[in-house]
């Protein structure tokens, strides 16, 4: 098993002036030896970053990575290979998934949902898909056989239990629907760590690049750290880097028939959530767990022109048959 992380740690390290192509040819590699898709998925998989042009772990030429995947391992008690968790294998029926569920009144057995324990690839030590539209990632989990989660599924994961999904349809708007929503949870709103904002515990302490302005792929580098390497940036249900690293897409419903948890793929708007590698040093945004952004750049998760940017990512959630 050892051997075995050693030869990801090898992969996931960036090669010197490397190309985006050659980035994504090592991310595919590790994503073939850990999560073993089919060549059909693996085809789907590489047509949908070739497509893009833009989607992988950041632009090479530019990203300064504040932690090596190495130094990413040596942080992580009983190394890399301590978070692959054989009873949430059992449960999800994939490597490094978590079961959603509710603490109060049930088991992880019980979970009709998982998630994905670290953000795209949802390898251990490995670097964030970044630069990838809502819609590319909806395709990306399609392709590896899941779905793109809902929003209150990614709040659950964070906030530590999955309840039922609370969407006020009847109100009309997505503005609407945010605050009521935010003015439901802010008087007990906490992080997937605690109840308060805490510097120091997730990978929040990475800067932007000094040409980074309007946040362009040739000037803003994607630096961010390894997923896993904050060991206490984790939910109680075993989620991790939900603050900080890379802020991710998922899909907000705007009716019943767009909740990818009840098996739509029409699908809804677009949703950031957590928080993304600069927020120890400049609080952008709210990020705590239960928090919906209003319309966040206002377009259809499945529109060609959904957006994308360079600390923005996603991870996936399946449905437990």
């Amino acid at each position: 098993m050892i051997r075995f992380f050693m030869a990801l740690l090898a992969l996931a390290t960036p090669a010197l002036g490397e190309s985006l192509a050659g980035q994504n040819a090592r991310m595919f590699d590790q994503i073939e030896q850990v999560h073993k898709p089919s060549a059909a998925q693996m085809q789907a998989l590489k047509a949908i970053f070739a497509r893009s042009g833009y989607a992988g772990q950041g632009n090479p030429a530019i990203a300064r990575h504040p932690m090596s995947p190495a130094e990413c391992a040596a942080r992580i008690p009983g190394g890399p290979e301590s978070y692959d968790n054989a009873r949430n294998r059992r449960i999800c029926g994939e490597r490094y998934m978590v079961p959603l569920y509710d603490p109060a009144t049930q088991r992880p057995e019980d979970a009709t949902a998982c998630i994905d324990m670290f953000e795209f690839p949802n390898i251990p030590c490995s670097y964030p898909v970044v630069w990838i539209k809502a819609r590319e990632a909806a395709q990306v989990c399609a392709a590896m056989g899941k779905r793109l989660c809902d929003a209150h599924e990614w709040e659950g994961a964070c906030d530590g239990a999955l309840t039922p999904p609370d969407y006020r349809f009847d109100l009309g708007s997505v503005a609407a629907m945010a605050r009521w929503h935010n003015g439901k949870y802010a008087p007990t709103k906490s992080w997937a760590y605690g109840d308060a904002y805490q510097k120091g515990v997730c990978a929040a302490a990475s800067s932007k690049s000094a040409s980074c302005g309007g946040g362009g792929f040739n000037s803003c580098g994607s630096n961010t750290y390894p997923t896993g390497a904050f060991p206490d940036c984790v939910s109680p249900l075993g989620v991790y880097d939900q603050h900080g690293n890379a802020a991710e897409h998922m899909n907000l419903p705007m009716s019943p028939s767009q909740m990818t948890s009840t098996g739509s793929t029409t699908l809804g708007v677009t949703e950031m959530k957590g928080s993304w590698f600069i927020f120890d040093r400049y609080y952008a945004h709210q990020d705590w767990c239960r928090w919906r952004a209003p319309y966040w750049h206002g377009s259809k998760v499945m529109s060609t022109a959904s957006h994308a940017n360079y600390h923005l990512g996603f991870r996936c959630c399946n449905t437990v048959e």
